[in-house]
């Protein structure tokens, strides 16, 4: 039998794969479009004007009312989307006539996190008055106003860092002073606390299947990742697939089902350097009903934030000591942190991460399906991190 072809896969090849790993339908909806346009064409750069055409036809289609776009722009940050920056002259509701400041959100040809613009549209709107996010508007789930699927939400003042700090990619690194700690540290423990215990049930999420046992939604999370491994990687690593096996062999049930960022950390949110209140957390687009563990255990990932000036604390974010964070998580949401748990999903992490970074990563920046290849093959070097962390776990584990 000759070799597989990822870049053109065959349609029994994805079939097996989805009856292999089924996950929730929205989901399956997405990587099965991946599979399928990828044999297609790579990332050709898309002109401010057809950016500017695709969101008047997106924003006529919600509006019986006359509205100007103007003052279109590109902009920066954000590792897979692309993303417009615009000024919204119309009639806002309630408010009249005004001009609103306002962001595209918008797919490349493949990302390195091939996600649903829909769900992201719809947790964001769920959220709003819970926790700070940009108010949404309008949402192109399929891409039929843009060139791929997208979403419109009101432009956010802010930073994700200060002006003076340094940092790498996407908050890995940031080193954040002591002046900020206090504050934001805070606020990330209870915006994480209210997330946690919003009640998911009343509000309108029907791009997200709800967990009807115990492990399903951590079942789900596993087969997705795993599928895309699948779908992505280059060569055998059997590290990962002794990973997955336990992983599956050793999934905790879950004690409650909570709305889960999925990349909750610093670089995430956006804050105002005066007063330092974080004004809205972006990137919702990895978020899913599952256990709370999992938001747990990537905020306080060691990437993500770095010891104090004595050396002997570390920092979650860079802003608060893990011992205070998690006490106060404790204290707020009434859940309590199982240890066990916590380090299941510490590992589910980097098998995660390592599935972006090593597979879906050199993939999209390979076949140049992405704007910003440069930066998504950046990522590629951080997964032989991943799998060094991956393998000293598994020792532990087993």
């Amino acid at each position: 039998m000759s070799a597989l072809d990822k870049n053109n896969p065959p349609t029994d090849w994805v079939e097996s794969l989805r009856l292999r790993y089924p996950c929730e339908t929205e989901l399956d909806r997405i990587l099965t479009r991946k599979m399928r346009l990828r044999p297609g064409p790579g990332y050709s750069p898309v002109t401010l004007e057809a950016l500017v055409a695709g969101t008047q036809s997106l924003i006529k289609s919600n509006l019986n009312d006359t509205f100007e776009l103007t003052k279109a722009r590109w902009l920066s940050g954000g590792a897979s989307k692309l993303q417009m920056q615009f000024k919204l002259h119309w009639n806002k509701p309630g408010v009249g006539r005004t001009v609103t400041p306002m962001v595209l959100r918008m797919e490349p040809a493949e990302s390195i996190t091939e996600t649903s613009r829909l769900r992201e549209f719809q947790i964001i709107r769920a959220l709003a008055g819970h926790v700070p996010v940009p108010t949404t508007y309008w949402v192109d789930a399929t891409g039929d106003h843009l060139p791929y699927p997208a979403i419109i939400y009101e432009f956010a003042e802010g930073v994700t860092k200060p002006s003076a700090a340094s940092s790498n990619v996407s908050g890995v690194g940031t080193a954040m002073p002591s002046s900020l700690r206090q504050s934001l540290g805070t606020q990330m423990v209870e915006h994480l606390a209210r997330i946690h215990t919003f009640d998911w049930h009343k509000a309108d999420l029907d791009a997200f299947d709800k967990p009807a046992t115990e492990t399903q939604a951590l079942e789900w999370q596993l087969n997705r990742w795993e599928r895309v491994w699948e779908e992505d990687v280059n060569e055998e690593v059997p590290l990962m697939r002794l990973a997955a096996a336990w992983l599956r062999e050793n999934m905790p049930t879950s004690q409650r089902a909570s709305l889960i960022h999925g990349d909750y950390r610093v670089g995430n949110f956006l804050f105002n350097e005066e007063d330092t209140k974080i004004t809205a957390w972006l990137d919702w687009e990895l978020s899913y009903i599952g256990d709370p563990h999992e938001d747990l255990a990537w905020v306080s990932k060691k990437i993500f934030g770095h010891l104090s000036e004595d050396g002997e604390t570390f920092l979650i974010g860079g802003l608060i000591p893990r011992k205070e964070f998690f006490s106060t998580y404790e204290q707020l949401t009434g859940f309590t942190v199982n240890p066990k748990t916590l380090q299941y999903y510490d590992l589910f992490s980097n098998f995660k991460s390592a599935a972006i970074c090593l597979a879906s990563a050199p993939r999209v920046a390979g076949n140049g399906k992405t704007h910003q290849d440069v930066v998504v093959g950046w990522l590629a070097g951080i997964s032989y991190m991943l799998l060094d962390e991956l393998r000293k776990q598994l020792e532990e584990v087993l």
